[in-house]
């Protein structure tokens, strides 16, 4: 619990700071419950019968004091997002003035921590965007039971994992299902992971899902005129590059012509800086390049240093990006906060659309993994934030839905596994 509030900055520590941390931080209610429960029991058994026992309990209580302290601190979470909105509100941007209410996140789901859907929730999983068959080329599409969509807002999930791990069914799942209820169609897709993949085939196959999600969401109720893209971690890499390369043949090899725009991004924790750049990823330390070189670009910097850069959102920045709504956490050792400042910064200098950025204190990496206080503040901010960008463009004469059309739609909840 300690990490928590103090984590270990320094290589090959920060894993391991990150591992101890992650659960206590983001489930600290549900973590104190689970330890007064033990705490009975073993006083039960007759554990305060010496001064051991004490000293134990005494222990225990400043632990709790300190999980509170936490679990405060994931309230706070509303705050600081409602502050970012209101950074970025304008006339032109007119994201709500207050706070939209959780539909899916409610407290009965934010007690619990796990994210499970609802039988409100429709899912048609593995559709082969590229059409090569391969496992890795799939992807899941949700949408309402209830009220079933008909030009809904899009928004497509990139999986985080350091570009090795990771699947579509793992992340992303509590904001998706908000934004379900709210009413959005929500496409996880899969990539292929290093090293079997060499970089930039992560990301032309995150265009290859985009152009195929401009041509085929329409089956699904959703409007391809407007797509928001998300994503954590090498995910939110991933999602921060597609949206600033929009077109790029260097990353749409054999559908150069294909429409992989969006009209919004969402990156949380997203590695900005895969260069050495002592400004900017070397804040890492030495590790990410060496596992990039090794594992994911399979080249030297030295002797390709713009494969690096031209691989890092924050030096593709450029005037027409999409709006970004960025996350990060001040205490995620894995993505330290200072990537994301320096992202913001560059962005903001040139980007013509809003740019919002929350700096959540103390959250740790994968905050928005779990149901947990903090995720339910930054998935209903999001939500509002994409109402700004939709209501934005409608403005501007592009077609979208009425953002008061799609709140407090009903929910189902459903059986355990579904």
């Amino acid at each position: 619990m300690a990490l928590a509030y103090r984590p270990i900055r320094r290589e090959p520590l920060t894993i391991f700071s990150f591992a101890l941390a992650w659960l206590p931080n983001e489930l600290a209610l549900q973590t104190i419950v689970l330890q007064m429960v033990a705490t009975a029991l073993f006083v039960a058994f007759g554990a305060l019968d010496g001064w051991a026992g004490w000293l134990g309990l005494a222990l225990a209580v400043a632990g709790w004091i300190g999980l509170v302290g936490l679990a405060v601190t994931g309230l706070r979470a509303t705050d600081v997002t409602t502050a970012a909105l209101t950074e970025v509100r304008s006339d032109a941007f007119p994201v709500p003035p207050d706070r939209t209410l959780p539909t899916w996140g409610r407290w009965w789901r934010v007690s619990r921590g796990i994210p499970v859907g609802s039988r409100a929730i429709k899912a048609t999983r593995n559709l082969d965007y590229w059409g090569d068959g391969q496992r890795r080329h799939r992807l899941d599409v949700y949408r309402s039971r209830l009220a079933p969509p008909e030009r809904a807002p899009v928004m497509v999930y990139v999986h985080g994992g350091g570009w090795v791990i990771g699947d579509k069914r793992e992340q992303g799942k509590p904001m998706m299902f908000e934004l379900v209820a709210r009413g959005w169609v929500c496409v996880a897709i899969n990539y292929r992971l290093s090293p079997k993949a060499t970089w930039p085939d992560h990301i032309v196959d995150v265009k290859r899902a985009l152009a195929w999600v401009k041509e085929h969401i329409g089956e699904y109720g959703g409007d391809p005129g407007f797509v928001a893209i998300s994503g954590g971690s090498a995910g939110g890499h991933l999602c921060a590059l597609a949206a600033l390369t929009a077109g790029d043949p260097a990353f749409q090899p054999g559908f150069e012509d294909a429409d992989t725009s969006v009209q919004a991004c969402v990156p949380f924790y997203g590695v900005m800086d895969l260069t050495s750049d002592p400004e900017g990823s070397a804040v890492f330390g030495p590790g990410l390049v060496e596992m990039l070189e090794k594992t994911v670009m399979k080249v030297k910097e030295a002797d390709h240093p713009e494969v690096f850069r031209n691989a890092s959102p924050t030096y593709r920045v450029q005037p027409d990006a999409p709006p970004f709504f960025v996350l990060q956490g001040t205490n995620d050792t894995l993505v330290p906060v200072e990537t994301a400042r320096r992202f913001v910064e560059r962005l903001r200098a040139v980007s013509r659309s809003p740019v919002a950025y929350a700096e959540l204190p103390l959250a740790q990496h994968a905050f928005d993994v779990l149901a947990s206080l903090r995720t339910q503040a930054s998935t209903s901010a999001v939500g509002d934030f994409l109402d700004g960008a939709r209501a934005a463009r409608a403005a501007g004469g592009t077609t979208a839905m009425d953002v008061t059309a799609i709140r407090n739609i009903p929910d189902i909840e459903s059986p355990p596994g579904i």
